[in-house]
């Protein structure tokens, strides 16, 4: 079996991750507007940052796994 294959493969369990971050985040500002709705504004910034960064490490592995099936 061709290590790129399996390389690539690893690479899109990563994104997988990345899914499972952004769920989190959305979780935890769910909770954070029950418990206390006037800093939904500011909540709301925050989680839009924390799954921008979530979805930006999905995004290297994807093309990390194509950039290795390519090869």
């Amino acid at each position: 079996m061709n290590s790129a294959l399996i390389g690539a493969g690893i690479a899109a369990l990563w994104v997988i991750g990345g899914g499972i971050g952004v769920g989190l985040v959305g979780k935890g500002l769910l909770e954070a507007i029950a418990r206390n709705p006037q800093v939904s504004g500011k909540a709301m910034v925050y989680a839009i940052l924390g799954m921008a960064l979530a979805e930006a490490t999905s995004i290297y592995a994807f093309v990390v796994a194509f950039m290795l099936l390519s090869k």
